[in-house]
């Protein structure tokens, strides 16, 4: 059988986590370090590996159901190759170091099981909260795997230039940055989350880092299992400024 698809053979690599095109992730086990996967995500694998649902603690799981945000993970052992991918979206592998990094958890797909997660709060203005307002903070050392629709932009942010980004297009961006959520409407209008410009909640960086930003506004679900109504799309009942998360963090 002849067909030009042969050209989409698998991509040699010594490399723990690759690219094998912009859409699909190679990751290799050696029976000695799992990794973390997005549930549903994996598309093929090689040799013999075990998938396990991954277990959530009483504490990540209270975190998942007042926030809405955390990861549905399950875990790749043994030794073998493991292929991953959702929807087509472009894959780009970020080495965590010292100063970890912030992301929406929608964009995971794979990490080291080694990383430690944790849900933190993102500051608001006038203690309203949007889409970017609970996000998952990622440390320690290892590799995590990035998901974008399409092509992304990774914007280096200095003490003497600050950035501000569209909550909706945000993917990730460096721990260490001061972030702050504030809606782009007049206040008479500011529960039209996106007023009469187009334009809603973006986060404002300032400090030394990146962020990184997708070619879309991925707009969140408004039926979410936050709350009711305004009160689950803006953070005015208990997940507002007057909520019950006065500690700004949820941990594991």
């Amino acid at each position: 059988m002849q067909s030009p698809l042969f050209a989409h053979t698998e991509q040699q690599s010594q490399d723990r986590y690759a690219v094998q095109n912009p859409q699909l992730l190679r990751v290799a086990l050696t029976g000695q370090d799992d990794v973390l996967a997005r549930k549903g995500a994996m598309v093929a694998y090689q040799g013999l590996i075990d998938f396990d649902g991954e277990y959530q603690s009483h504490g990540r799981r209270q975190a998942r159901g007042r926030t809405g945000e955390g990861l549905d993970l399950m875990r790749c052992s043994g030794q073998g190759t493991v292929y991953l991918a959702n929807l087509a979206q472009y894959i780009h592998v970020v080495e965590v170091e010292q100063e970890g990094i912030t992301v929406d958890s929608a964009y995971v797909l794979a990490l080291d099981s080694s990383l430690h997660t944790e849900v933190i709060a993102v500051d608001s203005q006038y203690g309203i909260s949007g889409s970017g307002k609970y996000q998952l903070n990622i440390s320690g050392r290892g590799r995590v795997a990035l998901m974008t629709s399409g092509q992304p932009l990774m914007l280096q942010i200095t003490p003497d230039k600050y950035v501000n980004a569209d909550a909706d297009a945000i993917v990730a961006w460096s721990s260490s940055l001061r972030v702050q959520m504030q809606a782009q409407t007049h206040s008479s209008g500011v529960l039209r989350r996106r007023g009469n410009t187009g334009e809603g909640w973006e986060l404002s960086f300032l400090g030394q880092g990146f962020a990184l930003v997708q070619p879309s506004e991925v707009m969140p679900p408004q039926n979410a299992q936050l709350g009711q109504g305004v009160a689950a799309q803006f953070g005015v009942g208990q997940h507002g400024a007057h909520g019950q998360n006065q500690g700004n963090a949820w941990s594991r």
